[in-house]
């Protein structure tokens, strides 16, 4: 336990805003008092004091102090002993939390981060005829040009009546999740991203299924794994992060950063259940998603899809992606956002060069576009708030690949700058299926 009160010493002792810690701080502080913990991005309570000159020291955006060793990566953030450690009820001893009550219109975006952004210093810049090796270069999703008309997505229309409730729309998504097609976000909402995923299951399976009957579909979800939505307990590693303030717009910014992370844990845990962060936000009303110990409500998905791929199509009309085994059967189907006017995606057959999970990111406006005014090459730190989110699988055709977003709501919805971008999710478990030399074909 001696540990555990020098780690409060440290903070309890800290002055406000960055400074580095120093042993005379602590001086005159009684550890027995304190009623605070040192809480480590994996949730444990750090058991050591760092020595003099080891950490920074900064707020984030709820005031908490986080200690941040010289290379830019979090230590721990304090946090309250009594929300490490939930409170019990003075009679049973059972520990105490809130009802999640029932879901209702509207919710509060609880605005929480847990670290900071380092302060703006020089950027690093490369001369554009000196690329950084081996790392994946490309752009973000972006709307067509105001000149040029939407693009058509040939896609089968399967008739949903409009009494449809959102949960009962909720559990279609997470079904059809469950069974490896993609509806991408799961938001409770109908639309061509679960339209497309129920013409690909009924071509993996052979069986057709009535997006109008809700018991069917619930019959179906219960026989897959349960109910679409769970209870989920917020752990302290959950609530510690590490996250950042802000991603900000401008590529030279994004180069300072130590890493891309989550900015809050709702788009952390958003992300972990494949959920939309509205949609999350909406069945959890007024709840506080930074105190470990919550209880909320989530969605609950499937498990990754396992198995060898042989062959990737990447429908460009469809705005979706098809990976197919060894014999021809298909295994997954993804939304997608791939290509653009300006950009286009290659044609033909190409093939699956390597595969990077947490890649960084090479940003080189001659060979790609021109963010903003930035015209000189600049390497952008990995993270699922990166460029490319958590995976890069690079094509035989150069500057091009599959890979993640940091945006997944708007999948299939988007274009991109000529690559193929698929949630983080999605684009994780497709990479653990593939190898080099899987064939990628493009069809328009």
């Amino acid at each position: 336990m001696t540990d555990i009160w020098k780690a409060g010493l440290v903070l309890a002792s800290l002055a406000a805003g960055t400074a580095a810690w120093t042993a005379a701080e602590a001086q005159g502080f009684d550890p027995y008092r304190s009623d605070t913990l040192l809480v480590t991005p994996e949730g444990d309570i750090l058991g050591y004091t760092p020595e003099e000159g080891e950490v920074v020291v900064s707020r984030d955006q709820m005031g908490r102090r986080v200690l941040i060793d010289r290379s830019g990566r979090v230590i721990a953030t304090e946090v309250r002993a009594d929300t490490y450690f939930p409170r019990r009820h003075p009679g049973s001893g059972e520990p105490v939390y809130e009802d999640f009550g029932a879901p209702a219109p509207g919710f509060e975006d609880d605005g929480v981060v847990t670290g900071a952004i380092p302060e703006r210093g020089t950027v690093d810049r490369a001369p554009l005829d000196q690329p950084l090796p081996d790392m994946p270069s490309g752009g973000p999703d972006m709307p067509p040009p105001i000149d040029q008309a939407p693009q058509t997505i040939v896609t089968p229309d399967i008739p949903v009546k409009s009494n449809l409730s959102q949960l009962e729309i909720t559990a279609l998504q997470v079904f059809l999740d469950r069974e490896g097609v993609s509806p991408g976000v799961i938001d409770g909402k109908m639309g061509q991203n679960v339209n497309k995923a129920l013409v690909a299951w009924q071509e993996m399976t052979g069986e057709t299924i009535d997006p109008n009957n809700a018991e069917d579909i619930l019959e179906r979800l219960r026989m897959s794994g349960g109910m679409a939505v769970t209870a989920y307990t917020i752990t302290p590693g959950d609530a510690a992060g590490p996250y950042v303030a802000s991603i900000p717009e401008d590529y030279s910014l994004k180069a300072q950063l130590p890493s891309l992370a989550y900015t809050s844990t709702v788009e952390m845990l958003a992300e972990k259940f494949h959920m939309d962060e509205n949609y999350l936000r909406a069945l959890n009303p007024g709840v506080d998603f930074t105190i470990p110990g919550t209880i909320i409500k989530v969605v609950e998905p499937g498990k990754p899809k396992t198995g060898k791929v042989a062959r990737i199509v990447a429908d460009k009309g469809k705005k979706q992606v098809f990976a197919y085994g060894e014999d021809g059967s298909l295994v997954a189907a993804y939304p997608a956002s791939i290509g653009s006017a300006d950009t286009p995606s290659p044609s033909g057959i190409v093939t699956v060069e390597r595969v990077a999970l947490n890649p960084g990111y090479t940003y080189n406006p001659k060979i790609n576009f021109q963010q903003g005014s930035n015209n000189k090459v600049l390497a952008i730190p990995p993270g699922p708030n990166g460029p490319v989110g958590t995976v890069w699988m690079a094509l035989s055709k150069p500057t091009y690949g599959i890979h993640g977003t940091p945006e997944p709501s708007k999948i299939g919805r988007t274009q991109s700058h000529g690559c193929i971008r698929l949630t983080n999710w999605d684009a994780t478990e497709l990479a653990k299926m593939v190898s080099p030399g899987v064939t990628v074909e493009f069809v328009d």
